[in-house]
């Protein structure tokens, strides 16, 4: 990855967060925006199309792949989105190699996928707690269950 090879070159500490970000809500702001703050560089893993659907069902992801990184873009803190089709970021991490890997505050530390990887080159792994009552399955349900008038 040439971009993360420059940046290292700059002297740029480099967060990684990874995540479906699938009708975004103040809660992904709020996190994205605290992991920024962890460094210099945010780079955004993206679930692809398909990976959302393994991981959340066939009614998933709401907003395409293509639409979703175009939001995500949106945000001043977010750097750059890079999206994967595996169900876990781990060979993403793995050529990433982070300083700092974020993930949400439902994550046990010990078992964040690419922990080794980002330990093992002196990075760290934190989490950032959720914004409680803020998630898309909540969001999905408000909607299905409102009656249209």
């Amino acid at each position: 990855m040439t971009v993360v090879k420059a940046l290292r070159e700059e002297g740029k500490k480099i967060v990684f967060t990874n995540g479906c970000f699938d009708l975004i809500h103040v809660g992904h702001v709020r996190y994205l925006r605290a992991a920024k703050e962890l460094g210099d560089v945010l780079i955004v893993g993206l679930n692809s199309d398909d990976s959302v659907r393994r991981l959340k069902g066939p009614h998933r992801p709401i907003s395409c792949q293509e639409d979703r990184a175009e939001i995500l873009a949106a945000l001043e803190f977010v750097d750059y989105i890079t999206v994967f089709d595996e169900d876990t970021p781990y060979n993403l991490i793995a050529i990433i190699v982070p300083d700092v890997l974020v993930k949400g505050g439902d994550w046990d530390q010990e078992k964040i996928v690419g922990r080794d990887i980002v330990e093992s080159r002196g990075g760290k792994v934190t989490t950032i707690p959720f914004t409680e009552g803020k998630s898309t399955t909540n969001l999905i349900k408000r909607i299905t269950d409102t009656e249209l008038k």
